[in-house]
């Protein structure tokens, strides 16, 4: 039986320090970390507790803050995206019932009571009048 080695991974001083720096400026979060270095959160928080200058001081830090206002960044975004798109959409509107105003004027034909009138049922686009109301 073949047997599989084992490799035993360490992080630099320099390189945790740096990481808890990060931290410390909200540049990123555990979570963050943890994904893109494939290390185990506990190791993280045991760099925050050796390396951060803020624990040191007694200062208490909320980690994962980052991740809360990141949400809430994309979740704005999402919403000026939907209200533009809107906005748009009711332009097109206008442009259309100015479109069909114009055409009923042009043509001398009511346009829009003939869009709003609904056709009975069963009766489809089978151009039969038999079943439509007078």
């Amino acid at each position: 039986m073949e047997e599989k080695a084992v490799y035993l991974r360490t992080f630099s001083e320099d390189f945790k320090r740096k990481r808890v720096q990060e931290l410390e400026k909200n540049l990123v979060t555990v979570s963050d970390i943890c994904k893109t270095f494939d290390v185990n959160c506990s190791s993280v928080y045991r760099w925050i507790y050796k390396y951060s200058s803020m624990a040191k001081k007694g200062v208490r830090q909320v980690v994962e803050s980052k991740s809360d206002t990141l949400r809430i960044k994309q979740l704005e975004s999402k919403v000026r995206d939907l209200e533009r798109i809107i906005g748009q959409k009711q332009v097109l509107i206008e442009f259309q019932d100015k479109m069909i105003e114009i055409a009923e004027k042009s043509y001398n034909v009511d346009i829009k009571k003939k869009l709003g009138s609904k056709l009975p049922a069963g009766s489809g686009n089978s151009g039969d009048k038999s079943t439509s109301t007078k």
